[in-house]
């Protein structure tokens, strides 16, 4: 009921506003389920992956990666169906599969800085109009009626209060999913490095 109140008070711009919250949050929400260590790097496929290559069973290898989903799974395959190339060739090769699969990580997270940004402008806007509001009774009345500027006043606090309201939680969302993602890139970087000098030490060419 009060959120109601608010949005009612704050004008039209609340609507926009309300908006940004659900859109920030549904992206924040698909995020932390897309980032989960399940679906990039499972403890049980490295385990499976590491004894495979070490017993040099490339082709069971293979076949793990390509029923499984995660992350680490496509850059594995990759890099298993190119074993006879350069050992920096293999590491070009794991970089792209891994700037594919991060794209997809990746894909919305930006809107998250949008709309921090666009509610902030929001909520701008409807301070501005709110003022207008104030002004033009100030112009048409000569002996002011304080009520008759609090439509205008409300309207410019609540909807700068709700513009930095879904700003503030939106730019500190983002900031901790990038965090995670750059974590996530490095801890996976250093993964790609072992097995291919895993490969290596199995008595593959790299």
């Amino acid at each position: 009921m009060k959120l109601w109140y608010f949005i009612e008070k704050g004008g039209i711009f609340m609507y926009p506003i309300l908006l940004c919250s659900i859109l920030s949050l549904a992206i924040f929400l698909e995020k932390l389920w897309v980032l989960r260590k399940k679906r990039i790097a499972p403890k049980s496929f490295v385990k499976s992956i590491y004894s495979l290559i070490k017993e040099g069973k490339i082709d069971e290898a293979k076949a793990v990666c390509e029923n499984s989903e995660n992350l680490l799974s496509k850059i594995m395959l990759s890099l298993l169906q190119n074993t006879g190339k350069p050992e920096e060739t293999l590491k070009n090769i794991a970089e792209d599969a891994g700037r594919r699969g991060f794209q997809d990580l990746e894909r919305f997270l930006e809107g998250m800085a949008t709309i921090a940004s666009v509610s902030t402008l929001l909520g701008l806007l409807g301070t501005i109009s709110g003022m207008i509001k104030i002004f033009s009774v100030i112009s048409y009345q000569q002996v002011v009626d304080p009520p008759s500027l609090a439509g205008g006043i409300s309207e410019a606090l609540y909807t700068t209060a709700a513009g930095l309201t879904v700003a503030i939680p939106t730019i500190v969302g983002y900031k901790f999913l990038t965090g995670k993602i750059s974590r996530l890139s490095q801890n996976l970087e250093v993964m790609v490095e072992d097995f291919i000098k895993l490969l290596r030490n199995a008595g593959k060419e790299v």
